[in-house]
């Protein structure tokens, strides 16, 4: 079949599967859209008044995006910030073009990457038990992050609608209902009494008010090469190996785990949509942005099942933006650190758990027709493998890098590796040098 039909059917498949998703669970895929707030809000507002980027164009060109890529894929794959890039404008106090220049280097970086091949060979050499550590990190990291949110607040602290009070609350209802996600929408919950409270407190200050004033969310931007050299030097090479490992390659293989039966994405083509979203929004003062294991999880831990719930975020998104613009900050200022908290942490306990079937269920087993609990991974692999796994994870959460943590994996995996085949050497077995259950 050509390439241009097999995509034509493809969307056509994916647009069934959101709708027949949405018409079966429309308080899940709902709640599932907003999934990802917890780590979105933070960076945004941060971001917003670094004036780094434009919150307009930010809302408009991130909703488009929420809504291509809900009808391409048919998965909930959000749209989230380049987190190391981020935090590196934040902390060097970038400026928008500097910024916008970083992400535009990323870019052509993931491009390049794609077009040519490399994303989808280097994907199918990483050990799974690699990829796993990078995810169960990603998790982890996830759920460091909530922590340090929570613990800047107080259980009797002078903020009525933000303390440990409201915190400690939620996971009770997170948890107190995780068995019926249906009857108890956990993330509209959290959504709509965290807007009432800030909006209150927001009124309260007497600050502005969000109000309707339609204005062109588009920010012209043109970066020198100057601005080129500042930003994606600092800023955006180190974004790179995060955005080809946790945001193209890990997403792909969440995505089987998370939904065995809808079509996974592959590397290609989630490397050529993390391009084009920047290589166009860039352009026009929005923030960098890619696709994110961690974002997947939050959503589908609170609901989604489809591309439905990426889709009305978008919409939303792009209501909001297009309405209300730059009178939003202060009320997203105000939202709660409690719910966003508990949303976070909630999303690294969905990640994290994908490494439960690192020896039973995993891609690399299901392609080699093995069963850990027969002949195909003995005592010693699944161990083995358990290590790599673990030594993954330990490295990119010590280091707090996950390019770190990766080649820990890698080296690991080779060590052990060599002692496989000097004890099948010793052994007089044969090392023909086909796959084993640790690389595939």
């Amino acid at each position: 079949m050509p390439v241009r039909y097999r995509g034509l059917n493809r969307i056509r498949n994916s647009f069934k599967h959101n709708w027949r998703c949405l018409r079966r669970n429309p308080l899940g895929e709902l709640a599932g859209s907003l999934g990802d707030l917890g780590t979105l809000l933070p960076i945004l507002i941060a971001l917003t008044a670094a004036k780094s980027i434009s919150l307009p164009s930010t809302l408009v060109f991130s909703g488009i995006w929420n809504i291509i890529s809900g009808t391409l894929f048919g998965i909930p794959l959000v749209v989230q910030p380049m987190k190391a890039l981020a935090a590196v404008s934040l902390s060097r106090g970038l400026s928008l073009e500097e910024t916008m220049a970083a992400g535009i280097g990323v870019g052509v970086i993931v491009l390049l990457l794609s077009v040519t091949g490399l994303l989808a060979r280097v994907s199918e050499l990483i050990p799974v038990p690699i990829i796993k550590g990078i995810q169960v990190g990603a998790g982890i990291s996830l759920a460091l992050n909530a922590g340090a949110t929570l613990q800047g607040l107080e259980l009797n602290s002078t903020l009525w609608y933000d303390n440990l009070f409201w915190a400690i609350g939620a996971f009770i209802i997170l948890y107190g209902t995780c068995r019926w996600p249906r009857r108890c929408p956990f993330a509209i919950l959290v959504f709509v009494v965290g807007g009432l409270f800030a909006g209150v407190q927001l009124a309260k200050s007497g600050d502005e008010l969000p109000h309707i004033g339609y204005k062109s969310p588009f920010v012209k931007v043109s970066p020198t090469p100057e601005d080129f050299a500042t930003g994606f030097g600092t800023a955006g090479l180190g974004q790179v190996p995060l955005t080809v490992l946790n945001s193209i390659i890990a997403v792909t293989y969440l995505s089987r785990d998370l939904l065995p039966d809808q079509p996974a994405p592959g590397v290609t083509a989630l490397g050529l949509s993390v391009a084009v979203m920047n290589l166009v929004g860039c352009w026009f003062g929005a923030m960098p942005v890619c696709h994110g294991s961690g974002g997947l999880a939050g959503q589908y831990r609170f609901g989604a099942r489809s591309g439905s719930s990426v889709q009305i975020l978008g919409i939303f998104k792009i209501a909001v933006g297009l309405l209300f613009g730059s009178s939003l900050t202060g009320l997203l200022e105000r939202f709660p650190k409690s719910f966003l908290g508990i949303m976070v942490f909630a999303a690294g306990m969905e990640l994290v758990s994908v490494g439960e079937n690192l020896n039973s269920t995993a891609p690399d087993i299901f392609h080699l027709d093995l069963d850990s609990e027969a002949a195909g991974l003995d005592k010693q692999t699944r161990k083995d493998r358990w290590m790599i796994m673990m030594v993954t994870v330990g490295i990119f959460v010590a280091f707090r890098n996950c390019f770190v943590g990766f080649m820990a994996g890698c080296l690991c995996w080779a060590l052990l590796e060599v002692q496989n085949r000097m004890d099948a050497r010793r052994d007089g077995e044969s090392s023909s040098g086909e796959t084993t259950p640790l690389l595939r």
